[in-house]
């Protein structure tokens, strides 16, 4: 192929941003290329809010042509969270014919190299960061999150985490140097002398299922470790959020085919309604690697039965939160209640489980009951939620029907210390909103066993009544042994409860984190400096992003010579 962009073009345009990436990961201090502001996008061939409007409602019922090869139908059928039919139709892959075309460049792939392949994968960023207001009205639509989180996460903060994955891909590829000179002395016969050539190989084409809630922000690391390390990536999205991960396929082969290479090294999977084809997919002997994020049920069945494949999945679990004793009350309790609502609860890293002794905690403000935590938080949730626009603007929409179901049977679950209402979005008529609902249990007994020990995605979270800190540590313990879990939070002012609550976290590998009373909050990652899951408990099998998440999507293979 004729590469318009050549390697020296965008090793210039793109090595110094690659080299801060690798300094972040190294250091884990604040740095990000992509603006989270809004109005900082408009110049240099970027989209402008109106523009990038525009070319999301340009998209809306038309047929997404990407030149795939083996299209042998158009499906779609997406309808937004806000009651918008998108009405947009994709390429259906007659399986038999696409895989072997995305095959077939893999070869000149693996040729380029690590940095070559580090700075197109930069370039597809780079594009799509110029599109984040399209991409946030196409993640907004699909996922239900309301403007600015899918702004934000759906754009910047996706295209860091992106990024991040290419850093690690990078750094992982040229620990071994391309060639070396190995000589061995052998006493007064001639030295033994060998010529080494050590090539990243890819393990071949890798399967990205994406998700409902963060197509991008979690779809990201995977397609973007598994493309700078040589492999061709089969995007195949949640069927009710195609688009963003299809603009993100049409933007990646036009840059692919643009540096030389050739563009079916990326390919989309839409299904047919009802058709699922994650699980035909990923028993494909063409298919070595799977990265998955979704329901745990079929995390697990991956992980059992995609033999043949290297398999990344992020699940599910029981995110939990020791509430033992504060010296920012207030702002402990602003803090839950912001957690709590982000995104009406429907990230895998919201809190759930708030556990908390019978017997009360001590606070700046003095001691408070377990009935008096529960209720204050309960206010501080409806103060945040109270003005209806407000609301609208951190809750989004519920995504699916699954979730509406688990929050309405919530209530039935214990003593509701906060009821769910319903709010009125009017800009969307069609969109379903509730504010979350908290539930107190008893962790003493049996029966409430059976509803804090199970994952209830969504706005709903548990106020667990404990007999003592050490008790809430065994719990958390417990839970994240059986369950999972991609985040833990406490509250303590006593030191040996906060080793105990450490110590836990560390022997069961769950992101800790502690005191949080300000502007960070449990439930949110930075990309380049915090782990996202941990790999170690059942949650996830993998950390976004480490060493261990890029490392094995390749192998080193070595040839020799004598010299």
């Amino acid at each position: 192929m004729t590469a318009a962009l050549s390697a020296h073009e965008l090793i210039a345009r793109h090595r110094s941003t690659l080299d801060q990436a690798l300094e972040a990961i190294r250091t884990r201090a604040y740095w990000s290329p992509h603006p989270e502001h809004p109005k900082a996008y408009g110049e240099n061939g970027s989209l402008d809010a109106a523009a990038g409007k525009a070319a999301f409602d340009a998209l809306l019922g038309s047929r997404l042509d990407l030149g795939q090869p083996g299209t042998d139908d158009w499906v779609g059928g997406e309808t937004s969270p806000y009651g918008v039919d998108l009405g947009v139709t994709y390429p259906h892959a007659d399986l038999d014919v696409l895989l072997p075309a995305m095959k077939a460049g893999q070869r000149a792939w693996r040729d380029a190299g690590a940095e070559q392949r580090a700075v197109v994968c930069l370039e597809i960023l780079k594009r799509i960061s110029d599109r984040t207001h399209e991409f946030a009205h196409a993640v907004m639509h699909t996922s239900g999150q309301a403007f600015m989180m899918a702004f934000q996460a759906g754009g910047p903060h996706a295209q860091d985490r992106g990024l991040e994955a290419v850093a690690y891909a990078y750094v992982e590829q040229v620990r071994t140097p391309d060639n070396a000179e190995w000589t061995k002395p052998q006493g007064k016969r001639d030295p033994l002398a060998m010529n080494k050539q050590f090539t990243p190989v890819p393990r071949g084409i890798a399967l990205m299922i994406g998700c409902n809630t963060f197509p991008t922000w979690n779809g990201y690391p995977g397609l973007f470790a598994s493309l700078a390390t040589g492999n061709a990536v089969l995007v195949k999205p949640h069927p009710r959020a195609v688009l963003p991960l299809a603009l993100t396929v049409q933007v990646a082969r036009e840059v692919l085919a643009e540096a030389g290479f050739d563009p079916n090294l990326i390919a989309l999977a839409a299904e047919r309604p009802g058709e699922g084809i994650a699980k035909t997919l990923a028993l494909r002997p063409e298919i070595r690697i799977i990265d998955y994020t979704g329901s745990t049920e079929f995390g697990d069945w991956l992980e059992a039965n995609a033999r043949q494949a290297q398999v990344y999945t992020e699940k599910a679990g029981v995110n939990t939160v020791v509430v033992h004793s504060t010296s920012d009350y207030k702002g402990m309790l602003s803090n839950l209640a912001f957690s709590l609502s982000l995104y009406s609860g429907q990230m895998c890293t919201t809190p759930q489980n708030l556990l908390v002794p019978r017997d009360g905690i001590s606070t700046d403000q003095g001691p408070k009951s377990y009935d008096e935590v529960v209720a204050d938080l309960a206010k501080s949730v409806d103060g945040l939620l109270g003005d209806d626009a407000r609301a609208n603007a951190l809750l989004g929409a519920i995504v699916n029907p699954d979730v509406k179901a688990r929050l309405e049977a919530a209530a039935g679950l214990g003593e509701v210390a906060l009821a769910s209402r319903e709010i009125t979005n009017p800009d969307f008529p069609g969109a379903v909103v509730r504010t979350p609902v908290i539930v107190k249990l008893d962790g003493a007994k049996p029966d409430d066993e059976a509803a804090y020990m199970s994952e209830c995605f969504g706005p709903v979270s548990f106020a667990v009544a404990v007999d003592s800190a050490a008790d809430a540590v065994e719990l958390l313990r417990r839970t994240v042994r059986e369950k999972g879990a991609m985040t833990v939070g406490a509250y303590t002012t006593d030191a040996e409860v906060e080793r105990d609550v450490q110590e836990a976290c560390l022997e069961e590998a769950a992101q800790l984190s502690l005191n949080l009373t300000g502007g960070v909050y449990v439930n949110q990652t930075a990309a380049f400096s915090d782990f996202h899951g941990s790999g170690g408990n059942p949650a996830a099998s993998a950390a976004l992003c480490d060493g261990a998440f890029v490392a094995n999507r390749f192998r080193v293979v070595e040839v020799r010579r004598d010299a």
